[in-house]
């Protein structure tokens, strides 16, 4: 059973970064409006979701309108590109740095608009659309060797697959990695240093190991049922996000950690996040 990490309770918490050079872990309250690392947090006028690392002492971290530099030391924010803003009707969501030193982000509607969102890369500068017509961007996630890309479409409950070139950029159409079935959708994901996806699971309080054939090789569970987002450290430790949003009292009762962060396993084949190259 999953430990818990800390117990500060997010409405959605996402986007969790463990910053190898620091040796920390980073994480979103979405609708909180806030960043948290162990005993520090940050808040925001606007909603941000995801984050990459720069060095040491910088982030990029993607928000409903932009992306930006932060100084993790002083909190100040930097606009590096704009995101969707002129596009009131979505936000932020998924994201995660590819291994050339690219970020994905994807976009959704705050009330979920069917195909209202999108999924960028941002590389050398420069904001590029890849897909359109998302409805919840999720399971952005890359395999050690870079030549794969992972993300899906949360509705439609399937875990793509796209082979990228030797820049970074899909080639070719993507291809279904996984069909989700029982309980719980899948949501953010990180792939761990042998190449397989750690998908968590919206509804269903897991985590699902898949191999990079798409089939179930391990679950972890966790007390809570809406689990967001995984993320590894390089020796190996698994964390996760979680979320209270639209949960009922009842639900809460059952479920009262909903929200906080885990320790979800140790002994995950470890790799760090690549650092982004703005």
């Amino acid at each position: 059973m999953a430990e818990l990490f800390d117990d500060r309770l997010c409405e959605l918490g996402e986007g969790p970064l463990w910053h190898p050079e620091r040796g920390e872990l980073f994480w979103f309250d979405i609708l909180g409006r806030k960043l948290y690392a162990p005993g520090r947090e940050w808040s925001f006028d606007t909603a941000h979701s995801a984050a990459g690392w720069i060095d040491r002492e910088t982030l990029l971290i993607a928000s409903e309108t932009a992306l930006w530099r932060f100084d993790i030391e002083s909190g100040a924010r930097e606009q590096v590109h704009e995101l969707e803003a002129d596009h009131p009707v979505t936000r932020s969501n998924d994201g995660r740095a590819d291994p050339h030193g690219g970020f994905w982000i994807g976009t959704m509607g705050w009330k979920a608009e069917l195909g209202a969102g999108a999924i960028y890369r941002f590389y050398e500068g420069r904001l590029v659309k890849l897909y359109g017509g998302i409805t919840i961007s999720n399971s952005i996630c890359f395999s050690p060797d870079g030549a794969t890309a992972y993300f899906a479409d949360t509705p439609t409950r399937r875990i793509m697959r796209q082979p990228l070139d030797e820049a970074g950029w899909p080639h070719g159409a993507p291809e279904v990695l996984v069909e989700v079935e029982g309980p719980g959708n899948p949501d953010g994901a990180i792939c761990d240093g042998d190449g397989y996806v750690w998908s968590a699971r919206w509804g269903s309080g897991e985590i699902v190991r898949h191999a990079p054939d798409g089939r179930v090789d391990h679950v972890e569970r966790l007390p809570v049922p809406q689990v967001s987002c995984p993320a590894l450290t390089p020796d190996g430790v698994l964390y996760a996000t979680t979320a209270r949003e639209g949960m009922d009292k009842a639900a809460l009762d059952d479920a009262p950690l909903s929200g906080a962060t885990f320790k979800v396993c140790d002994g995950v084949p470890g790799r760090a996040e690549r650092a982004v190259n703005p």
